[in-house]
């Protein structure tokens, strides 16, 4: 096997474009169009994580590389044709929106399909064996999407599509994703509620978005009843208190589960900096949540970018990830560590957010999903 992280980008998926927006709000009336423009899912947060690989040198120690669009055959293992269909003719026609949040512009369907080739192109890679762990750099984002209902900023279900495209290919029949987004994956969640072939594990802020799924009680129904796994943590809860329910609800849940391989839904919006959220992660949370899944699969993981909206701090959250992935010695200091680290929650505090993961497994394991 090829020791190498693969690092999958592709300059176009940062063409994507969202619309006029003031953070989630239209412009116009008493909105002031911002200086940025457009919504926070932008392309910056993206690029800077790029460059500032290229800068420390990072780039030139992993395997660099773009992948194909998803084919249409790829789509339609997880979207429906009428969707498909409605998504191209409005992309062909100028752009528009189709669901919530999703605001798009021309040409926006062969982007979010190039942004599923990103994904499918990471697993692929790591499941072949070309690669001991790889990161997609995809946008947009797509673990918010539905199958027939576009959602928070995700048009394409990119993981569900990277995922049925490998079974399909009979590279891996058994997957688990641990979403560490700080909005719940309600888009995975959905597509795989009844199956017990994808284990769905999501940590996210309680009631952020959307605000009314996440809960400890959904837990998968039919053959897929202990397969999902939802983790709401508190707000304000930080760097400790998210290594603790990794520690004791998310590794021992994969530990049990036995996936051929674990993916991860990344996104740094739950880092202390970030517009849409209330959380308070570091890079370090990131590099130290990495190594927790890095040390039950000897390395092996993918990794595929979703939200993250601070174009300051990204970057550096996104470095710590592949700095561990990649095991290099190459560290780009954090800038911020200081002021994070400085209010995080004291004592008192760290104890609520334990007690919080006393609940949380107490749930779960009454709800047989640990």
């Amino acid at each position: 096997m090829n020791n190498k992280t693969a690092f999958v980008w592709d300059e176009k998926c940062f063409w994507h474009f969202g619309g006029n927006y003031a953070l989630l709000a239209p412009v116009g009336g008493l909105v002031q169009p911002m200086v940025s423009g457009g919504l926070p899912e932008a392309p910056e947060t993206k690029r800077r994580l790029k460059n500032l690989m290229d800068v420390t040198g990072l780039s030139a120690e992993l395997a660099l590389m773009s992948a194909r669009p998803a084919s249409l055959e790829d789509l339609s293992r997880v979207h429906p044709a009428h969707y498909l269909d409605a998504f191209k003719d409005m992309s062909d026609n100028g752009g528009g929106e189709l669901g919530l949040r999703t605001p798009f512009g021309p040409g926006a369907f062969e982007i979010a399909a190039l942004s599923a080739g990103l994904v499918c192109q990471a697993l692929d890679s790591v499941l072949r064996g070309e690669a001991r762990n790889a990161y997609a750099l995809s946008r947009p984002p797509g673990h918010h999407c539905l199958p027939d209902y576009p959602n928070g900023f995700c048009l394409l279900a990119n993981i569900a599509i990277a995922i049925e495209r490998a079974r399909a290919l009979g590279l891996a029949s058994r997957f688990a994703v641990v979403d560490w987004d700080v909005h719940h994956g309600n888009g995975t969640e959905a597509i795989f509620l009844e199956r017990d072939d994808v284990l769905s594990i999501s940590l996210h802020q309680d009631r952020c978005y959307p605000p009314d799924t996440g809960k400890t009680d959904t837990v998968g129904t039919g053959a897929g009843k202990g397969c999902n796994m939802n983790i709401p943590l508190p707000p304000g809860c930080g760097h400790k208190a998210y290594l603790d329910a990794m520690e004791r609800l998310v590794i021992p849940k994969l530990q049990q589960y036995g996936a051929d391989v674990v993916i991860i839904a990344c996104g740094f919006d739950a880092a202390g900096f970030d517009p849409l959220a209330r959380m308070m992660c570091s890079a370090d949370t990131y590099r130290c949540m990495t190594r927790q899944i890095m040390d039950i699969t000897d390395g092996r993981l993918v990794a595929a970018h979703e939200g993250g909206y601070s174009e300051v701090y990204v970057p550096f959250c996104g470095h710590a990830m592949l700095e561990e992935m990649s095991g290099s010695n190459i560290h780009a200091p954090d800038p911020l560590a200081d002021r994070i680290n400085s209010q995080q929650p004291d004592e008192h505090v760290d104890a609520f957010h334990r007690s919080v993961v006393d609940r949380l497994l107490h749930e779960l394991q009454s709800g047989g999903v640990l």
